[in-house]
């Protein structure tokens, strides 16, 4: 990548909690496409294997333009431009934590780690002797002045390993991720870090300081309409009433009138026999 105007200072965030054993901090940076610098979360991340060490990428200003060195995993952690990530990447080297035989152990003075959770941990004092102005780049007008140190060239004749595949999901990911370019947020990203890889929404999204809060909910659109003839939030039609059953048919000439239906509750009492008329009376 490269770009001819300086990336955003790093933005403020806090660290999201480990979400689980192993799991190693990579920290965000600016990233460059056609739409301008965008926003990369700093995420927790399953290092490739046993032993690694994540070395950030970093923008440096060279031949009039700002180029990105991109990160990778190795025994040692190199040159990152002296650029102070934070939560353990100070500008030089990594105190976020180390490796105790085949496990990683983390550093809680910068790490943001359940101890009920992770069990392997230890607490030491950083001490940073790098002055934290936020600037993201090395070199150039307002840059980082610093120069690898005998170390750090070294680590970077090692072999490295590139990122991994959700680490590269997650930068594409950001890539398309509107929200995230410096043009939308004005260098405060709502997204600016997260507890897994790609995972954007939901519980472990950090925002970043003097971030907007993220939009509300779209409102429900009254015009649209369910396929039961509904609309969404609308309350309920009442049922249409039954139609009331029709009269008793009257009683024909001779016959005795129908009884009518009792009601349920209580039944009605039983109704007098008529009396017998003239034309009824047996004949002497």
């Amino acid at each position: 990548m490269q770009a001819t105007e300086a990336p955003p200072p790093l933005p403020e965030y806090e660290q999201p909690q480990c979400p689980e054993p192993g799991y190693m901090w990579t920290p965000g940076y600016w990233g460059y496409s056609s739409g301008g610098y965008y926003w990369i979360p700093g995420t927790w991340v399953s290092p490739p294997q046993v032993g690694v060490l994540w070395t950030p990428g970093y923008w440096g200003f060279v031949g009039g333009v700002f180029a990105f060195n991109a990160g990778y995993w190795g025994p040692h952690v190199g040159f990152y431009g002296g650029v102070n990530y934070g939560f353990g990447y100070v500008g030089v080297g990594y105190a976020g934590g180390r490796w105790n035989g085949g496990a990683f152990a983390y550093n809680t003075a910068v790490n943001n780690v359940n101890v009920t959770v992770v069990h392997n941990t230890y607490h030491e004092t950083v001490v940073n002797n790098v002055t934290v102005n936020h600037v993201s780049y090395n070199g150039g007008s307002g840059g980082i002045a610093a120069a690898p140190t005998a170390q750090e060239r070294a680590a970077a004749q090692e072999r490295h390993v590139p990122p991994t595949p959700a680490q590269q999901q997650h930068v594409q990911a950001a890539a398309k991720n509107p929200a995230l370019f410096a043009k939308a947020n004005g260098g405060h990203p709502a997204i600016a870090a997260t507890a897994r890889p790609g995972a954007f929404t939901g519980p472990g999204v950090v925002g970043a300081r003097g971030a907007a809060p993220a939009p509300a909910k779209p409102a429900v659109n009254n015009d649209a309409m369910h396929a039961n003839g509904q609309r969404p939030g609308a309350p309920r039609a009442a049922p249409a009433a039954k139609p009331a059953s029709p009269p008793p048919a009257a009683a024909k000439p001779g016959q005795p009138a129908a009884k009518a239906a009792p009601p349920r509750s209580k039944p009605a009492p039983p109704k007098p026999k008529p009396a017998p008329t003239k034309e009824d009376k047996p004949q002497r």
